[in-house]
C-alpha cells in the first residue's frame, strides 16, 4: 500500500486496484435525549453561626426568654414547615443545638423542646445544586439482583454549585440495558451530608514531606512532629501540639503559624460515612475541611483493579479554599464509606488529574495537566506520592489551540488505552476528542483524531459558561463509548459512540504519532 504525495492520511492507494477510497470521517458522538438538570428543592442542613460569641449569646438569651408554651407553638411550626425536606431533621436541630450549649446558662434546666428551638436558630438550608449540576464522571459497579439480564449498572458522579459558588460532589445510580439503553434510578426527593469521622491515623514521615511542600518546614514543625510515634492520630498531634504551645523556646506567633498549618492539613484528610438504606442519589460529599471550604471540584472516579483482583474506586479531585487549590483522593470500596486524603509530591500542584485503572509494569500512572496548558502523565510506586512528570502533548489542532487534558481516567482496550481529551479554542470553547496510547507504554501516542468529536451546539453554548462541553469520565459498554458531559457547566448529557467505527478512524490516523517531550 502507498500513500498518494500530498495526501497522507486521507486517501489510500491498494496495489492492485488503481481506485481511491477516501479515509472515514471523523466520528461524532451521538447525543442521547436525556438531559439532567440541578433540583433547586434538593436541600442538607448545615451549621449557621452568626460571627461573634456574643451574638451567639444574645439569640440563646433572647429564646430563653420566651415562655414554654410560646416556644413549643414556634417549633411546632418549624418541624411543621421544615421536617418533610430533611430525614432525621430533629437529630440535625440536635447536633447544631450542642455546637452553641456551651453559651447556654443553666443547661440542665432547659427542656428537651427547648433545645430543639434553640438548635433551629443555629440551623440554615443549603440547597446543594441551586445553580448547576455538571462535569460527570462513569464508573461500572456490581449489579443488583434486580437488574436484568446482560445489563451493566453504573454510578455516575456530578459537580454540584449552590449559594457563594461552593461545589460538592453528587451520585445517581441507574443501568445500561442489553439495547445499550440508559436508565436511572429514580432521584430522591432527599440528600443528606455523611457522618464525619477524622483521619484515624497519619504517616509521620509523609506529614513531615507534605508540610515541607507547603512552605511551612521548619524548627517549630521539627519539634511537634518530633514528640509524635511514626504513626499518629489527631489525639496525638493536639497533645503535642499542648507541649508546643507550653514551650517557651519560640516566639507566640512561629508557634501559631505551625500550629495552624499542621491542623490544617490533619483536617484535610477524614473519613466519611453514609447509612446504608439511603440510595445512592441522596449521597452529597459535601465541603469538611478548611482546605476546600469554597468548592470540591471535578471528581474524576475510575474503577481500579489491584494486581491481585482487588477493585477499588478512586477519584482525583481539587480541593478549593478561595486563594489556593490542594489536590486529593477520594477512596471507596461500596459508595457508602469514603476515606479522603492529601495527594503529595511536586507534580501534584495543578488541576486535572485522572487515574489509570491499573498499574502498568508495576507502577501507578495518571494523566494531569502541570502547567494549564498541555497534557502531561506522571508513573509513581505510591499512590501518594507523586515526584516525576512528563509532557505527553502540545495543543497541536486548532480546536485546542489554548489548552488541553483529559476528560477522565483513561479507558482500556484491546488496541490501547482510550482516552477522552478536551481541547480549548476559539471563544474560550471547550470541545472533545479522542486519543489512543500504547498498552505498555503509555508516553507513547499510538493515534489521535484531528477533529473534535463532540462540539457545543446553538443550545448547550448557553449556560453558567457559555461554549462549553466537559467530562470527568466516561466508559465502555457493549463496544459503545458512553460519554457523560455537562454543557455551559449548568446542565449535564450523555453522548456515545460505536466503539469499532472509532478504533477505525484511529488506525487510519496511527501513522503520524505526536512526538514526547522530555519535562
Amino acid at each position: 500500500m502507498q500513500a498518494v504525495p500530498g495526501t497522507e492520511g486521507l486517501y489510500r492507494v491498494d496495489a492492485m486496484k488503481t481506485e481511491i477510497s477516501p479515509a472515514p470521517p471523523t466520528p461524532l458522538a451521538r447525543r442521547k435525549s436525556i438531559v439532567m438538570k440541578a433540583k433547586i428543592s434538593r436541600v442538607i442542613t448545615r451549621p449557621y453561626l452568626p460571627s461573634g460569641e456574643d451574638r451567639i449569646r444574645k439569640v440563646i438569651k433572647r429564646v430563653l426568654s420566651l415562655d414554654e408554651d410560646e416556644a413549643c407553638t414556634l417549633l411546632e411550626t418549624v418541624l411543621q414547615d421544615f421536617s418533610h425536606r430533611h430525614r432525621y431533621f430533629r437529630e440535625s436541630l440536635e447536633r447544631n443545638f450542642e455546637l452553641v450549649a456551651g453559651f447556654v446558662p443553666d443547661i440542665d434546666q432547659v427542656s428537651k423542646q427547648r433545645r430543639l428551638l434553640i438548635g433551629t436558630y443555629f440551623t440554615a438550608e443549603y440547597s446543594v445544586e441551586a445553580a448547576a449540576l455538571f462535569n460527570p464522571s462513569i464508573v461500572q459497579v456490581a449489579n443488583q439482583e434486580t437488574d436484568p439480564e446482560g445489563a451493566c449498572r453504573f454510578v455516575m458522579s456530578f459537580r454540584a454549585i449552590g449559594e457563594g459558588h461552593i461545589s460538592s460532589i453528587e451520585f445517581r445510580g441507574g443501568i445500561i440495558d442489553s439495547n445499550n439503553d440508559i436508565f436511572f434510578d429514580a432521584l430522591s426527593d432527599y440528600v443528606e451530608a455523611p457522618e464525619i469521622h477524622p483521619n484515624p491515623s497519619f504517616d509521620r514521615h509523609l506529614f513531615r514531606l507534605k508540610l515541607q511542600e507547603m512552605g511551612a518546614s521548619n524548627a517549630v514543625t521539627h519539634q511537634l512532629l518530633n514528640r509524635l510515634p511514626d504513626n499518629f492520630t489527631l489525639n496525638d498531634l493536639q497533645g503535642s501540639i499542648t507541649e508546643l504551645q507550653n514551650n517557651g523556646q519560640f516566639l507566640p506567633h512561629q508557634k501559631a503559624e505551625a500550629i495552624d498549618m499542621a491542623m490544617w492539613l490533619a483536617r484535610s484528610n477524614y473519613e466519611i460515612l453514609f447509612r446504608k438504606d439511603h440510595p445512592i442519589s441522596e449521597r452529597v460529599i459535601f465541603p469538611v475541611s478548611e482546605s476546600e471550604r469554597k468548592g470540591i471540584e471535578d471528581a474524576r472516579f475510575v474503577r481500579f483493579v489491584d494486581d491481585d483482583g482487588t477493585v477499588t474506586y478512586y477519584a482525583t479531585y481539587t480541593a478549593y479554599n478561595g486563594e489556593t487549590i490542594l489536590p486529593q483522593l477520594i477512596e471507596t470500596c461500596d459508595f457508602l464509606s469514603f476515606k479522603v486524603i492529601t495527594l503529595n509530591g511536586t507534580q501534584v500542584q495543578g488541576k486535572g488529574m485522572a487515574l489509570f485503572p491499573r498499574k502498568i509494569r508495576g507502577k501507578y500512572v495518571m494523566l494531569s495537566r502541570q502547567d494549564g496548558e498541555n497534557n502531561a502523565i506522571m508513573f509513581s510506586d505510591n499512590l501518594d506520592f507523586w515526584q516525576q512528570a512528563q509532557i505527553l502533548q502540545a495543543p497541536e489542532y486548532s480546536y485546542e489551540f489554548i489548552q488541553m487534558g483529559n476528560c477522565g481516567s483513561p479507558i482500556e482496550t484491546p488496541e490501547g488505552w482510550l482516552v477522552v481529551t478536551h481541547g480549548v479554542g476559539p471563544l474560550r470553547t471547550y470541545s472533545l476528542g479522542i486519543e489512543l496510547l500504547d498498552l505498555d507504554d503509555p508516553t507513547r501516542i499510538i493515534s489521535r483524531l484531528d477533529e473534535p468529536i463532540l462540539v457545543p451546539n446553538a443550545h448547550e453554548r448557553e449556560g453558567y459558561v457559555p461554549n462549553v462541553v466537559y467530562s470527568c469520565g466516561a466508559m465502555i459498554c457493549q463496544d459503545e463509548l458512553i460519554i457523560p458531559y455537562a454543557s455551559g457547566d449548568q446542565r449535564c448529557g450523555i453522548a456515545t459512540l460505536p466503539v469499532p467505527q472509532l478504533m477505525a478512524r484511529l488506525t487510519r490516523n496511527s501513522s503520524h504519532p505526536v512526538p514526547i517531550t522530555a519535562r
